[in-house]
């Protein structure tokens, strides 16, 4: 109940097909008057007349569809990303749309029927939608639906394709039983055909090329991103090669230190070699988790925290409050550095969200749960939109101007140590990221 509750798709499908529903519920005194004016036509030849009245109700009824079968379509969507089932797509929509007509009927005194047309229309619409693989976004399928809709509601006014199932509703019937009887049947379907064609033709160019628009664009962001990860990759060597080179300065320099210990024996002379002993000892360890991804050493969280603090100065004179709530001694197995790094990418992106706050706040909060330990971000910026949620931890996105890694790495030291990150964000309220790491024994 939950995932439908947080479906934006499913609500929009809602609200379109109430929509559908209730435009014939206001349009019901112009259909009225519409209807008394093709029972009129019956009294006198006034072929221009007919043709205003066909556009009328071809017009009225492409307004009606509109929302009913874009409704349909988002709710169809939203249904089978919900349920992982793609066979919602269709059988939500074939059996909705029928529905659709049977509650406009009540509340309309005119006969609107779900007939051949009704079927031809949908049946376009599916095979658009599985051959563009969901690249086209609403507005785009408003533009191609909109136009297709229009066309082929033409097919209702053609009075040899009635005993088919075409435009089996009363206007639809009223206007060709006007048209026959004034001896305008054959114009009508000539100016119905022509109407269906050109829009039909228009409907599927236009869908043609939106299509192949968003796969150019996808395929230039897919380039994109890897040019990005390649570029990443290159960077990522050039400082683990520079990394690997201070191994050679600092044997040189401990090397160098045991010298002194032998040249000069003295107390004072012993004490400062060993301090400089446990500097090389701390550097070559850090130089060691940087080189290798798997270099991981058993941490309290109490030294891991007092590592992001050396490592992280106050910017912009903005302070990250630090609220540890962790038990005595807690430890956890990690890559202190990288682990570090990735604390610091979101507390980066904390700083960024509130710069324009005069009462921004970025808390850094740790809490131990059972087995776990959760290392939270939170600040109370401008939050994040609901659709770019789901791309945040794509390589190469971004809302600033650099490369967009810096999520995707964290994400990747969280898994790497067996744990998971996660977001929730509300905009104008603030967002909160949280790493979830197995805690002592659970390791």
């Amino acid at each position: 109940m939950k995932r439908i509750v947080r479906s934006w798709k499913i609500w929009i499908g809602i609200g379109l097909f109430l929509l559908g529903i209730l435009i014939p519920y206001w349009l019901k005194p112009q259909l009225m008057e519409l209807n008394q004016l093709l029972q009129i036509m019956n009294l006198k030849s006034d072929g221009n007349a007919l043709m205003v009245n066909a556009f009328l109700v071809v017009s009225i009824n492409t307004i009606i569809s509109i929302p009913q079968f874009l409704g349909v379509v988002m709710l169809g969507d939203g249904m089978a990303e919900t349920f992982n089932r793609s066979e919602l797509k269709t059988i939500i929509p074939l059996i909705v749309v029928p529905l659709a007509y049977v509650m406009v009927n009540v509340m309309t005194p005119l006969n609107y029927s779900f007939g051949a047309t009704d079927i031809f229309l949908w049946l376009m619409i599916v095979v658009m939608q599985k051959l563009s693989k969901q690249k086209l976004n609403m507005g785009m399928k408003l533009l191609v639906f909109s136009q297709l809709i229009f066309g082929i509601t033409w097919l209702n006014q053609v009075p040899f394709l009635t005993p088919y199932g075409f435009g089996q509703g009363s206007l639809s019937i009223k206007v060709k039983q006007v048209a026959i009887q004034i001896g305008f049947d054959q114009v009508l379907s000539l100016y119905a055909n022509v109407l269906f064609f050109i829009f039909v033709a228009s409907a599927v160019t236009l869908w043609i090329y939106l299509v192949l628009y968003m796969e150019k664009w996808t395929i230039s962001q897919d380039l994109h991103r890897a040019q990005l990860a390649a570029q990443e990759s290159r960077s990522g060597r050039e400082v683990l090669h520079l990394v690997h080179d201070l191994k050679t300065p600092l044997t040189v320099i401990e090397g160098l230190v045991s010298l002194m210990e032998l040249r000069w024996p003295d107390s004072k002379m012993q004490e400062y070699c060993q301090t400089i002993y446990g500097s090389i000892h701390s550097m070559s360890k850090m130089v060691s988790e940087i080189l290798y991804e798997d270099r991981k050493y058993w941490c309290e969280l109490k030294e891991l925290i007092d590592y992001i603090r050396a490592s992280r100065p106050n910017a912009a004179n903005i302070a990250v409050d630090i609220e540890i709530e962790v038990e005595s001694q807690a430890k956890i197995y990690i890559n202190k550095i990288r682990m570090t790094r990735a604390i610091i990418n979101l507390i980066d992106n904390a700083l960024d969200a509130i710069q324009e706050r005069g009462n921004g706040m970025v808390v850094l909060r740790v809490r131990t749960l059972p087995n776990v330990v959760s290392l939270e971000v939170e600040d109370n910026g401008c939050g994040i939109l609901a659709d770019r949620v789901k791309r945040i931890w794509k390589t190469g996105y971004s809302t600033k101007n650099h490369p967009g890694v810096g999520l995707a790495f964290v994400r990747q030291v969280a898994e790497g140590h067996g744990g998971s990150v996660n977001v929730k964000s509300n905009v104008g309220q603030g967002t909160k990221f949280w790493i979830t790491l197995p805690l002592g024994e659970s390791q």
